[in-house]
């Protein structure tokens, strides 16, 4: 999840030159493998998401969509107010082994401040409807936010039909790696056709972080 730019300085570095990123326990992202997962009865995922006019960046290292208010996941009683999202290549987390090309993650934030990361996984296939509308308008150069008039964005048609889901403690992906992240990733994959991805990694290296191991922890599952 890259909330912070990857020249940060890793300011959680002690006196040996350790760091978050280097000894968490609890970093992201992970490969979620069979044995490593609970199944319970979940809380459904419900997604309150409006268009809203499409302010987006190219950061040096993905595309980031930023969102005002209006947009939200629930969760049982947990209300997450819905940030921006980015790309990231490879996708990062991993589900029995199987690595994907790019992933998405929403980034959302409770009124507590709480972070909590949607991880929607993609493969290759037919040409993704969002990413056709989108690369076409990333700016040329990491110059801050741009907002093309009359241009509104539906994060919405970033979440698969499927509604199931992994959900584990985990942290942000960048330096410096701050643990305490939930992070919920879709079982169901979506597609983007091979022209799509292609295009992205013309523009940006790929930026995902290796996976990380569990320590421990055990990933619930929903139905």
């Amino acid at each position: 999840m890259r909330v912070v730019a990857w020249m940060v300085v890793w300011a959680c570095a002690g006196a040996n030159g350790a760091t978050l990123c280097d000894i968490g326990r609890r970093q992201s992202p992970i490969d979620i493998r069979p044995g490593t997962t609970a199944r319970q009865a979940l809380p459904p995922l419900n997604f309150d998401y409006h268009a809203a006019p499409l302010k987006l960046a190219d950061d040096g290292h993905t595309v980031r969509v930023r969102f005002g208010r209006g947009s939200e996941l629930r969760i049982g009683k947990e209300r997450y107010g819905l940030q921006q999202f980015h790309f990231h290549t490879p996708g990062g987390d991993r589900i029995a082994g199987e690595e994907f090309p790019m992933a998405v993650h929403l980034l959302h934030k409770s009124a507590s401040g709480q972070l909590l990361a949607v991880v929607v996984l993609f493969r290759l296939g037919k040409e993704n409807p969002l990413l056709a509308s989108l690369l076409p308008l990333i700016p040329a150069r990491a110059d801050g936010d741009h907002s093309p008039m009359g241009v509104t964005v539906e994060a919405r048609s970033l979440l698969p039909s499927g509604r199931g889901y992994f959900r584990y403690p985990g942290s942000l992906t960048a330096p410096p790696c701050t643990e305490g992240v939930e992070w919920v990733v879709l079982k169901q994959p979506l597609e983007l056709s091979p022209a799509q991805l292609a295009r992205y990694r013309q523009r940006f290296a790929d930026n995902a972080r290796a996976v990380q191991p569990l320590h421990g922890r055990v990933v619930l599952e929903s139905p």
